[in-house]
């Protein structure tokens, strides 16, 4: 919905509020009886030439200003575009990605499969979450995930994995063929999200499965917190990206 924003000197705003005013004609002078009409008519007479004149000329400066483009448009595109930019700035909702520590290797390099992720069902949402106090959660309306989080931390997850490992032959789940594969890496968030306090807290769990046989190697738990480096949304995301990283540190120490 547009903002109203007024029309400076018009009267009127773009929200259709209009200001009526009202004139007195040229050249009116209150009679004071017949007697006095007829003993000043020659006065008023020349009183409303006068007065008729002065109109006329007033008129005609008004109709100069008013019809010249350059004086008129002057004025009006500025307060037109205030109108506009009050229109724009409702706005719709923002969208976040998590991201990497840098590009996917290339090249081959020994298969690393990356999933499934399951998410905890509070942070199994379109919207970014906020921890408000110790037992309560906000949900944000205008500012949500592009795209499928558990996806995104698969897909960030594999890059971090990657890249630590030096192999380029990372997949995420779900894959075609297990013989592709020589380890499996399943993660489960339990939480992700910012705290009141200004840190960004993740608790998670992994495990390491050897393929083809799917052999249990590795079982673990990570906890973590990562300040933001200032208030907003977009910090929020940077510090989470920033514990998925750290995460990818823990499985890989874990795997050599």
């Amino acid at each position: 919905m547009a903002v109203p924003v007024p029309w400076f000197g018009m009267g009127k705003g773009c929200s259709g509020s209009t200001r009526i005013t009202t004139r007195t004609p040229c050249g009116s002078t209150p009679g004071s009886g017949a007697s006095a009409r007829s003993g000043n008519r020659r006065i008023q007479r020349k009183s409303r030439v006068t007065a008729g004149k002065s109109d006329v000329a007033e008129r005609s400066k008004r109709d100069i200003v008013c019809r010249d483009p350059a004086v008129s448009m002057t004025k009006v595109l500025p307060l037109l575009f205030a109108c506009l930019l009050a229109v724009g700035c409702g706005g719709g909702p923002t969208f976040y990605m998590l991201s990497p520590d840098g590009p996917a290797p290339s090249g081959g390099g020994r298969g690393i499969g990356v999933g499934p992720v399951v998410l905890a069902e509070y942070i199994n949402r379109p919207n970014l979450v906020i921890q408000e106090s110790e037992n309560s959660l906000a949900v944000a309306s205008d500012h949500l995930w592009a795209g499928d989080l558990a996806g995104g931390v698969s897909r960030v997850m594999a890059t971090n994995l990657g890249r630590r490992l030096g192999t380029g032959n990372v997949q995420a789940y779900p894959w075609q063929r297990d013989n592709e594969i020589s380890q499996q890496v399943v993660i489960d968030i339990r939480q992700l999200h910012g705290g009141a306090d200004g840190y960004a807290l993740i608790e998670a769990s992994y495990r390491v499965y050897a393929l083809p046989g799917r052999n249990l190697k590795v079982s673990k738990n990570f906890t973590a917190k990562e300040p933001l480096e200032k208030d907003g949304y977009e910090p929020l995301v940077a510090a989470e990206s920033r514990l998925l990283s750290r995460l990818a540190d823990a499985i890989v120490a874990s795997m050599r």
